[in-house]
């Protein structure tokens, strides 16, 4: 799967539910003024810029390992510390933060555990470190709208909802703890996004994000076809705005 591709890109894709989630995460992750904060897996920064606000800019660091995403995070927060590194090697000292944050990234980290342990050696005794990764098996409706219509067409597409590894609270809470982490509470986080039209919906799963645009630049442009009509059928062919909403398992802990 890929995440070499423009910001503005990925915004349209997954951006008008991340940036719903960010004030969720940051608040029940405790983010407040006087606290220095990473944002592991920042993408083009949806949380980083919550963090800004929270935090100021001197407060904040981000990483992310795909170079596009970095650049334009490091673009539009100059004054954030940004790197281009993956979670499982984070560029900073031990106990640099008060708290770790990584939104919708744990599932795409090579080793999560890695990933989570990593956040808890940089950030300080007694901070936090917190992520949410999406309901995959049932809340998150637009990548089940897709995944539902894909696997009606072909039965072998790699639906989200039984590929990735970790998919419910359980599991989170699981890395949690064998990460090392105390105090590990779980959390529900409801969205919901609107779009303009069903074009709107559509497109971002055409620029190649993720296992759902990985997906589609396997199909041939008659497969593509039916899979988009499928969507549409399923979302009730939309003639104008409409709503979908979205569900994410939240965990923290304390290093």
């Amino acid at each position: 799967m890929s995440f070499e591709i423009a910001g503005d890109a990925y915004d349209r894709f997954m951006g008008r539910y991340s940036r719903q989630l960010a004030p969720q995460l940051a608040g029940f992750a405790g983010v407040g003024p006087g606290m220095s904060v990473v944002d592991v897996g920042s993408g083009p920064g949806a949380l980083t810029a919550e963090l800004v606000d929270r935090v100021g800019a001197a407060g904040v660091a981000a990483a992310d390992p795909s170079e596009m995403f970095a650049t334009t995070c490091a673009e539009r927060f100059p004054d954030v510390d940004v790197k281009r590194a993956a979670a499982e090697e984070l560029p900073w000292p031990d106990g640099t933060f008060d708290a770790a944050l990584a939104q919708l990234v744990v599932n795409f980290m090579s080793d999560p555990m890695a990933g989570v342990r990593e956040m808890h050696r940089v950030t300080r005794p007694g901070g936090v470190v917190a992520a949410c990764i999406w309901d995959y098996r049932e809340g998150m409706r637009m990548l089940r709208t897709y995944w539902e219509s894909a696997l009606a067409l072909d039965p072998t597409a790699p639906d989200e909802g039984r590929t990735m590894a970790i998919a419910t609270p359980d599991e989170l809470r699981g890395i949690w703890l064998a990460a090392g982490l105390g105090d590990v509470e779980s959390g529900v986080f409801d969205v919901e996004a609107e779009y303009e039209s069903f074009d709107a919906f559509w497109r971002p799963f055409t620029v190649g994000a993720g296992p759902a645009g990985t997906y589609y630049a396997s199909l041939d442009s008659a497969q593509a076809a039916a899979l988009r009509e499928e969507c549409r059928g399923r979302l009730g062919d939309p003639q104008g705005p409409f709503r979908v909403p979205a569900r994410a398992w939240a965990i923290r802990g304390v290093s």
